[in-house]
C-alpha cells in the first residue's frame, strides 16, 4: 500500500515541473517589440562580424538591413487603396495633365536659366519635387496681383512673399497640383486663398455665378475655428477687390454648431467659394443642398491630420461628388513621408514644396521643457505666466483640465477665456474674439485651437501636459513666434508622459538648437545610433525623431484601433444575425 501510495505523488510532480517548464509568462506589446528590436540588433551585428571585417562597412551593412526589415514594416501598412472618387476608381479614369489656366509668369521671368531659379530657391531653404517647375518669384506685384490685393496685403503689414508663398503662389495660378509643407506662421494660407480669388474672380467676369451655382472653390478645414479663420481672410481680399469696383464675389462657411438657414440662403443666390468643415459639408452634399457640379479647385488645409488616422474614407467621399478634373492642394506643418505618398495618388503631376523639414519646430520659438508633478502643475501655470506679458495661450488635452485651469485662473483675477469642443459654438465663436481683440489676456484651449489658427503677437505658449503625438506638439507651439517674430513655449513634463514621445522630444529641441534638460538628455533610446538611416531621420511612418518605425506607438496605435474595429464589426454583425 505504501509503494502504491507513492507512486502516484511522484507522477504529479513530474507533471508539476513539466507545467513550470512549459509556463510562458505574459509580456506586455512594447516590452516584447524592444525584446525584438535588441534581438535583430544582435543577430545583425553577429552576422557582420562573421562576413566583415572592416569597422566602418560593418556598421554601413547594419543600416542596410535594418532600412530593408523597416521597408517591409512600411509596406506592410502602406494604404493599398488610391485617394480617389469612388467613381474614379470603379472606372478606372486617371487624369494625366494638371488644369490649364490662364496666368502666366512675367517674359523677363521665364526668361532667365534654371540655375537661376535654382539660386532663388537655395537662398531661401525652398526644396521642390516634381516635373516642369513654375518659377519662383519674388514681389506680388510680378505675380499679377491687382493693385486692390497688394494694398489689402499693405494694410496687413505684408509688403513681400515669405519663401512658400515665393514658390507656391506661382505653382497654384499655373493650375498645378501641390503639397505644401512649412513651418506655423509661415503664411501658407494665402498661398491657396489669393489665387483662388482670381480664378473665381476671372469665372465672375466671363459668365456671372447665377442663383444655386457653384462653388467653384473649395476649401476643407479640420476644425470650426480655422474655417472661420479662412473664410475671414477671404472675405476680407473679397471687399477690397469690391471696394476697387471688382464684381463682388460671395464666399460662404459650412460649419457645424450653426443653424443651416443662413447658409442656405447664400448658396440658393450662388457662391464662388466654400469654406467647410467635413462634417457639415459631408451632411449638405447627401441631402442636396449643395453640389460639386461646376467646382474646379480643392484644397484640404492641415491634410495630413484629415488623412492620418483613418479620415481618409471621408475624403474620398468628398472627391466622388466632384464631376471632372479638379485641382488638388494639401498643406501642412507637419506632414510624413508615409501620408505624402499615400497623398500622390490623388494629385496630377504634384508639385511638392518643402521650406524646412516636414513636422520641424520654428526656430523663432524659445521652447522651455520643465519637469513638474501632476499635483502642482495648476499653481505653477501662475508662475509661469509671469515669463512674458500677454496674451497668453494655454493647452491641455482633456476637456475637463481645461475647465478646471480656466476656473482657477478666474478665482486668481486672470482675464481668461476657454474653449474646447464640449462648449456650444457662440461661446467658442465669443471666447476666440474676445482674446484676438486683446480683451482677455490669456485663451485656455484644448488642441481645436492649435491648428492653423492665427492669433495676433502670441507671446507665450503653456502646454500645461504634453500630446501623445509629436505632431500636435510642433501645431501647439506654433501658434507664437509667428510671422517673423520671437515667441516662448513652456512645457510640463512628468513620469506620466510616454517615454517614446520624451525621446521624440529631445531630438526635436535638438534639432531646433534648444536647451535640452538634463532629464531629457539623459535618456537614451535603443535604437539611438540608427536614428538616421539613408538619408531619413527618425521614423518614416510618423515622423518622430526620437524613434524608428520599428517601435513606433503611432503605427501600435493605428494597428491597435484597426484590431478592435474587426473585433467590433465581428461583434455586431454576431448579434445583428441573432435578431
Amino acid at each position: 500500500m505504501a509503494s502504491s501510495r507513492k507512486r502516484p505523488q511522484s507522477d504529479e510532480e513530474n507533471e508539476t515541473s513539466t507545467d513550470e517548464e512549459d509556463y510562458v509568462p505574459y509580456i506586455p506589446i512594447k516590452q516584447r517589440k524592444k525584446m525584438e528590436l535588441q534581438q535583430i540588433k544582435k543577430r545583425l551585428i553577429i552576422q557582420e562580424e562573421d562576413s566583415v571585417s572592416d569597422g566602418e562597412t560593418r556598421k554601413e551593412t547594419a543600416k542596410e538591413r535594418l532600412l530593408k526589415e523597416e521597408q517591409k514594416i512600411l509596406e506592410s501598412v502602406a494604404e493599398s487603396k488610391a485617394l480617389k472618387g469612388v467613381a474614379e476608381l470603379a472606372k478606372g479614369i486617371e487624369y494625366k495633365d494638371p488644369i490649364k489656366t490662364g496666368w502666366r509668369p512675367p517674359r523677363h521671368i521665364m526668361s532667365r536659366p534654371e540655375s537661376s531659379h535654382e539660386k532663388l530657391r537655395k537662398m531661401w531653404h525652398i526644396l521642390v519635387e516634381g516635373n516642369n517647375l513654375p518659377p519662383p518669384i519674388k514681389s506680388f506685384r510680378e505675380m499679377k496681383f491687382p493693385k486692390a490685393i497688394i494694398n489689402a496685403l499693405k494694410k496687413k503689414g505684408i509688403d513681400k512673399p515669405t519663401p512658400i508663398q515665393i514658390q507656391g503662389i506661382p505653382t497654384v495660378l499655373s493650375g498645378r497640383d501641390m503639397i505644401g509643407i512649412a513651418f506655423t506662421g509661415s503664411g501658407k494660407t494665402l498661398v491657396f486663398t489669393l489665387p483662388l480669388i482670381m480664378f473665381c474672380l476671372e469665372q465672375e467676369k466671363r459668365l456671372p455665378f447665377t442663383n444655386n451655382e457653384g462653388p467653384f472653390g473649395l476649401i476643407i478645414c479640420p476644425s470650426r475655428e480655422l474655417a472661420r479663420q479662412t473664410h475671414s481672410i477671404i472675405q476680407y481680399f473679397v471687399d477690397h477687390l469690391k471696394a476697387d469696383g471688382f464684381p463682388a464675389l460671395r464666399p460662404c462657411l459650412l460649419i457645424g454648431g450653426v443653424t443651416m438657414k443662413e447658409q442656405l440662403d447664400l448658396i440658393k443666390r450662388g457662391v464662388h467659394i466654400v469654406v467647410a468643415t467635413p462634417g457639415r459639408l459631408m451632411l449638405m452634399l447627401d441631402r442636396k443642398m449643395i453640389t460639386l457640379d461646376v467646382c474646379r479647385y480643392l484644397c484640404l488645409d492641415e491634410a495630413d491630420r484629415m488623412i492620418d488616422m483613418g479620415f481618409e474614407e471621408d475624403v474620398r467621399t468628398i472627391f466622388s461628388y466632384f464631376k471632372a478634373q479638379r485641382q488638388t492642394l494639401l498643406f501642412s506643418a507637419t506632414m510624413p513621408k508615409k501620408i505624402q505618398n499615400f497623398a500622390r495618388s490623388a494629385l496630377v503631376q504634384p508639385v511638392t514644396i518643402n521650406v524646412g523639414r516636414a513636422g520641424a519646430a520654428s526656430l523663432d520659438v524659445i521652447q522651455d521643457v520643465e519637469y513638474v508633478k501632476q499635483e502642482a502643475k495648476m499653481v505653477y501655470i501662475l508662475e509661469c505666466l509671469q515669463k512674458t506679458p500677454p496674451p497668453v495661450l494655454i493647452f491641455a488635452e482633456k476637456k475637463q483640465d481645461v475647465d478646471a485651469i480656466h476656473e482657477y485662473l478666474l478665482l486668481k483675477g486672470v482675464e481668461a477665456v476657454a474653449i474646447h469642443g464640449g462648449k456650444d459654438q457662440d461661446e467658442r465663436i465669443r471666447s476666440v474674439e474676445q482674446f484676438r481683440n486683446a480683451e482677455k489676456d490669456v485663451l485656455v484651449a484644448t488642441d481645436v485651437a492649435s491648428k492653423g489658427l492665427d492669433f495676433p503677437d502670441i507671446q507665450h505658449v503653456i502646454n500645461y501636459d504634453m500630446p501623445e503625438d509629436i505632431e500636435n506638439y510642433v501645431h501647439r507651439i506654433g501658434r507664437t513666434g509667428r510671422c517673423g517674430k520671437t515667441g516662448m513655449a513652456t512645457t510640463f513634463v512628468n513620469k506620466t508622459v510616454e517615454e517614446s514621445v520624451l525621446l521624440d522630444l529631445k531630438h526635436l529641441l535638438i534639432e531646433a538648437r534648444q536647451n535640452v534638460p538634463p532629464f531629457l538628455a539623459s535618456m537614451q533610446a535603443d535604437t539611438e545610433t540608427y536614428l538616421e538611416i539613408g538619408g531619413e531621420v527618425g521614423c518614416s511612418y510618423c515622423g518622430g525623431l526620437g524613434h524608428r518605425i520599428a517601435n513606433c506607438p503611432k503605427l501600435e496605435a493605428m494597428q491597435t484601433k484597426q484590431a478592435q474595429n474587426i473585433g467590433r464589426r465581428d461583434y455586431l454583425a454576431h448579434n445583428s444575425a441573432d435578431w
